[in-house]
Order: structure tokens, then C-alpha cells, then sequence
């Protein structure tokens, strides 16, 4: 059904950048919101960034201004551009889609849809 497969991650050097993507299949990148969560061992799972259907962002206070969520809805894919990376940054980069129709009560989108993640690493 639908499947979301991150790509992109990888080791770098603190203040380097990575771009990430996210593929998806089975899911129309154009009809709802998607986002960047990520998770380091030891600690909760955290959103990164999320975006939704009509280009409207939000990030953690953590990565603004240094990380860029969008979407290329001609390939169904997510994006994340991620600069001037911190070792604080390392963690499982995960890929999110909303289910259509399906929203919490403050408006909020619902990610029902996950994909395996992909490993970023920051070194100082």
C-alpha cells in the first residue's frame, strides 16, 4: 500500500550539510501533510519539520533557519535540506505522511504513514 522510503543520511562534520528524501508510493505527496521526525537512542522521538498540502512550514526551534522541509509533487517526493549540521543533530531521520480526512481536534494533522528512517550522523 503505501510506502515511504527515506534516502540521503549519512556521516559528516559538524557545520556540513545533507539533503534528504523521501519517496513515496501508494500516497499523492500533493493531498496532505508531510514531515521530518527523528529520534537518537535514549531519547524521544521529536518533530523536525512538517509541511502541508497548500506549502505551509513549521519546524522545531532547534533546526530553524538551518533546515528546509519541501516537496517536488511532480515525483511524490519529500524533501529536507539540512545545513550548518550540529553533533546535537544525529539521529534516525523519519519520514511521515498524514491519512486523509484524519485530524485531531486542534486541527492538526494525523501521520499514520512512516517510513524505516534514515541515519544521519554529526561529528565535531
Amino acid at each position: 500500500q503505501v510506502q515511504l522510503v527515506e534516502s540521503g543520511g549519512g556521516s559528516v562534520q559538524a557545520g556540513g550539510s545533507l539533503r534528504l528524501s523521501c519517496a513515496a508510493s501508494g500516497y499523492t505527496t500533493s493531498t496532505g501533510s508531510m514531515g521530518w521526525f527523528r529520534q537518537a537512542p535514549g531519547k524521544e522521538r521529536e518533530m523536525v519539520a512538517t509541511t502541508d498540502k497548500y506549502g505551509t512550514s513549521i519546524y522545531a526551534d532547534s533546526v530553524k533557519g538551518r533546515f528546509t522541509i519541501s516537496k517536488d509533487n511532480a515525483k511524490n517526493t519529500l524533501y529536507l535540506q539540512m545545513n550548518s549540521l550540529k553533533p546535537e543533530d544525529t539521529a534516525m531521520y523519519i519520514c511521515a505522511a498524514a491519512k486523509p480526512g484524519r485530524l485531531f481536534f486542534s486541527g492538526a494533522p494525523v501521520f499514520g504513514y512512516w517510513g524505516q528512517g534514515t541515519q544521519v550522523t554529526v561529528s565535531s
